[in-house]
């Protein structure tokens, strides 16, 4: 460039045109710079340019993505000014009122909508200034002039600055949204049938588990019972025997002779003793029954009141008897103490805690079963300690999620400790689980004494999630 201008300024001096004009050091900096300066400036522009105009691509992109978005959308969309004028529209608009978005551009949206939402949509402007209006029924005229219910939303549009420009309308055909309500709440009603069933099949393969003990349960007193009428039955042939020699007409001596032959004063007195204890063991058949079918049912039953411990001890021994663990038991109960409630409920959570137990204890060798139970405020709080080896950090969390068991495949579906949590809430109590200190897991059951919920009202209508 230096050079370039002095092979110009030779130039002038030899045709004399500036012989007045000499380049000396400083001027010729100072044109250099300038050039310096334009090329610069050009190399600015080239790149300005190059930028503006991949800047216009991607806004023409941005331009033709959100106009897809907008033909694609099924929902109407509506774009007005503070005025309520329409400003834009979607396709869907156009399909349903029949009219091209030109045609519908500075009209007033009120003017598409059916008498009857006159007065709603006539206070849009208005609220929107204050709050966003949700799921109201908006509805339209559409192109063969009959009206068409939206499930519509208004929300306010502002500009970068925060001042209101106007409204943002979306909306639904209803006819939609009630397929889609009702699909819903088929798949609901489909779901809350398959969690019954799952609950009531859990609770008749721990049913299946228990058949063995409930069957020793029950042997005792029909034997018991068993035995006594063959008792009755000898008895009620002497007596039979005695009143025949009596209508035959036998003499005094020969009927004290055969008193005292068919032993008739034993045999009275034993009957009364035979007939309670054959009465006992049948009401233990009918409870043992009636434990059975409140157990395996997939009814609720009724509130009533009931012993405790002695479900406590059940529960325990159904449990223990049909197990090839046989712990010792320990138990730390009151004598008795009434509470009202399901006492099914109660029965199913204490099996399924003492099954687990004894499941975590399998491979010990002396298992051991610790419970206890006292009365807190009204509550009645039953803990069933196992001695196995406790509960991890991880499984903790996840105790009383459906499905969840660390039991091998076969061995447990996971839903035991599931849904006598839900029980447990049913009645109106909690369930908790957590670790001894001195080693084993620990299950606590509370229940209200008086079978009431936390808030005081009987929800017995209501259902478990």
């Amino acid at each position: 460039m230096a050079g370039r201008l002095h092979g110009t300024t030779d130039l002038i001096k030899e045709v004399g045109a500036l012989d007045v004009i000499e380049f000396d050091k400083d001027n010729e900096n100072a044109w250099i710079e300038v050039i310096q300066k334009m090329d610069a400036v050009y190399a600015d522009l080239v790149h300005y340019q190059v930028e503006l105009e991949e800047k216009n691509v991607a806004l023409e992109e941005a331009q033709q993505f959100i106009r897809s978005v907008l033909a694609s959308m099924t929902d109407v969309l509506v774009v007005c000014d503070i005025q309520g004028r329409i400003q834009q529209v979607n396709k869907a608009l156009e399909t349903l009122t029949g009219k091209q978005a030109d045609e519908l551009r500075g009209r007033a949206f009120a003017s598409l909508c059916a008498a009857e939402s006159l007065p709603l949509v006539d206070r849009f402007h208005e609220q929107i200034r204050s709050d966003s209006i949700m799921d109201c029924e908006v509805s339209l005229v559409d192109s063969h002039g009959a009206p068409a219910q939206l499930a519509m939303n208004c929300s306010s549009r502002y500009d970068h600055e925060g001042r209101l420009l106007g409204m943002v309308l979306i909306g639904r055909p209803l006819g939609e949204l009630r397929r889609a309500y009702h699909e819903l709440n088929k798949a609901h009603e489909e779901l809350k049938q398959t969690q019954q069933q799952l609950v009531h099949s859990e609770k008749m393969a721990s049913l299946g588990r228990l058949v063995a003990g409930v069957a020793h349960e029950l042997n005792n007193p029909i034997s018991f019972v068993f035995g006594n009428m063959h008792a009755l039955k000898r008895y009620g042939e002497r007596i039979t025997h005695y009143l025949a020699a009596v209508e035959n007409g036998a003499d005094a001596e020969a009927l004290r002779a055969l008193h005292a032959e068919l032993k008739i004063g034993h045999t009275l007195d034993d009957m009364a003793s035979l007939i309670d204890g054959t009465l006992e063991g049948a009401e233990r058949v009918s409870d043992i029954v009636q434990d059975l079918r409140r157990y395996s049912t997939s009814q609720k039953e009724a509130r009533r009141s009931f012993d405790l411990c002695e479900t406590i001890r059940t529960a325990t021994q159904w449990v223990v008897k049909a197990s090839r663990v046989k712990p010792d038991v320990e138990y730390d109960l009151p004598e008795s103490l009434e509470v009202v409630g399901r006492k099914g409920y109660v029965h199913q959570i204490l099996v399924n805690l003492v099954q687990n137990a004894v499941d975590v204890m399998e491979h010990q060798a002396q298992p051991r079963l610790a419970f206890a139970c006292r009365v807190d405020r009204g509550r009645a709080l039953i803990s069933v300690r196992d001695f196995g080896p406790g509960i991890s950090k991880d499984s903790m969390k996840n105790v009383f999620d459906p499905f969840y068991t660390t039991k091998s495949v076969g061995k447990g579906t996971g839903l035991g400790l599931y849904i006598s949590y839900g029980l447990a809430k049913d009645l109106g109590g909690d369930l908790r689980a957590e670790n001894h200190p001195r080693g084993g897991a620990v299950f606590t059951l509370e229940v209200p004494l008086d079978g009431q919920h936390n808030n005081g009202r009987d929800r017995d209508e209501s259902d478990r999630n």
